[in-house]
């Protein structure tokens, strides 16, 4: 019996060791995990403000100017002398080329001269016409002559005038497709000139979506060589027929180009505008908790968290609209919400005072 009660008394002296490690190690954890709730944790908040929203409809499409024409030879001939080049300014009606215009120039001559002849000889004519020494059928079949002459005459002339290549529009010289000492037809395009002062965009609009849309709604736009930059667009008009191949209506977009910064070609990304609110209650968009279908924010009050689900309304530009869930007196977590719970202790930034709360 003795030795039973010694060897149990080994056995209890030996797991003294164990059991006390375990204890420990289980406060350890806990003291950790409340440590860790204890510490605050660093975010970001803002206020909600009020400010104007647009709901907006968003469309990619190319540049395109509507001030763009070729310029055509109007006469055959050689390209004697080039008077611009790709990038000028012109103003409509100024010369842009000279072809080789002599034997139109002697055409014209030679009509002139026929003009001349008809003319003098019409003229002796009508006094002898007055007293009726000629029969009328002779005066008036020169008469007929003379007029068939003067429409010669200023065939000629036009046709000698198309030796020089002039502008159609005023625009820049966007493409010179001839070169000196190059022989050209009739109809050639030799030049093509594009108006960059006002562009525009063709947008598909589904049919769906039509009624949300009218002229004189504002856009906004953005293309790849100036991120970040924004330009202003309209609609300027609708098509009233429906594109069969896509079931899409065109809108057509101007947009103003004074600065010269857009170019046609250039693909850009369209924000339409087309319902507007007026002084709503807005956050931003980042600040948004989406878990189980809800909407939430994180409130901060008394350097504590508390989780409220929101109603939202439209998206804009990083912004949300709030419906219902804040009244706007709030701090509104933007930063840090993956480490937040209800309860959680925060030490809050205010993003636009650049101070720690809580």
């Amino acid at each position: 019996m003795t030795s039973i009660k010694q060897t149990l008394s080994i056995l209890a002296i030996a797991a003294l060791p164990a059991l006390s490690g375990c204890g420990t190690g289980e406060a350890s954890v806990v003291a950790e995990a409340e440590t860790k709730a204890a510490t605050p944790v660093p975010v970001e908040v803002t206020f909600p403000i009020r400010a104007d929203i647009y709901a907006t409809y968003e469309a990619t499409t190319t540049i395109g100017s509507e001030g763009d024409a070729p310029v055509l030879a109007r006469v055959p001939g050689e390209v004697v002398e080039l008077l611009v080049e790709e990038g000028d300014w012109v103003e409509q009606g100024q010369t842009l080329a000279r072809l080789d215009g002599e034997r139109l120039r002697l055409e014209l001559l030679s009509a002139k001269a026929n003009l001349d002849k008809a003319r003098g000889e019409y003229q002796r004519y009508v006094d002898l016409n007055e007293r009726g020494l000629v029969s009328k059928s002779m005066f008036d079949g020169l008469r007929f002559d003379l007029e068939g002459l003067e429409a010669t005459y200023e065939l000629k002339k036009l046709t000698h005038n198309y030796s020089r290549i002039r502008a159609p529009i005023s625009g820049y010289v966007s493409n010179r497709k001839i070169k000196l000492g190059q022989s050209i037809v009739e109809s050639e395009e030799a030049f093509r000139i594009t108006d960059t002062n006002q562009l525009i965009a063709y947008l598909q609009i589904p049919q769906a979506e039509l009624e949300k849309f009218a002229a004189g709604h504002t856009a906004t736009l953005e293309v790849d060589s100036m991120p970040g930059h924004k330009y202003a667009a309209q609609i300027a008009r609708i098509s009233p027929t429906i594109d069969t191949r896509n079931g899409t209506f065109r809108a057509t977009a101007t947009i103003g180009n004074e600065a010269a910064e857009l170019a046609p070609g250039m693909f850009a990304r369209f924000s339409i505008a087309y319902e507007k609110h007026a002084e709503a209650m807005v956050i931003p968009l980042q600040a948004l908790v989406e878990e189980d279908e809800q909407t939430s924010v994180y409130i901060v009050s008394n350097g504590e968290v508390s989780r409220r689900q929101i109603e939202t309304g439209i998206e804009s530009d990083g912004q949300v609209e709030v419906l219902d869930g804040l009244s706007g007196g709030e701090q509104i977590v933007v930063i840090g919400q993956s480490a937040l719970r209800d309860g959680s202790k925060v030490l809050a930034r205010n993003n636009s005072q650049e101070r720690y709360t809580g």
